[in-house]
């Protein structure tokens, strides 16, 4: 089975960064820590099914993954990557 390398682009680090901070803020480190938890495993997924999520409705060269009721992951596949876009508030106003 093929794996495949995940980058991050400076907006999905920043965006997660804040979600993150957001979270350690609002609730706790063990929230947080699940949060990171899920992304991992998700990411680690994506790794070896790259096609896992679904295309965007808006977007059809991305895939948007949910992560939580709040949040998502957004990414594009190339040749022998996995770029993640951008992680988003599914409640907000959003391009993906």
């Amino acid at each position: 089975m093929k794996e495949y390398r995940v980058l991050w682009s400076p907006r999905a680090e920043e965006t997660y960064l804040k979600i993150l901070e957001y979270i350690l803020l609002k609730w706790s480190q063990k929230e947080a820590e699940d949060f990171e938890d899920k992304i991992n495993r998700l990411i680690d997924k994506l790794r070896f099914h790259r096609n896992l999520c679904p295309p965007s409705l808006k977007k059809k060269r991305l895939r948007k993954c949910v992560v939580t009721s709040q949040t998502s992951l957004v990414y594009r596949t190339k040749k022998q990557t996995i770029e993640i876009v951008a992680m988003i508030d599914n409640r907000s106003q959003h391009n993906f």
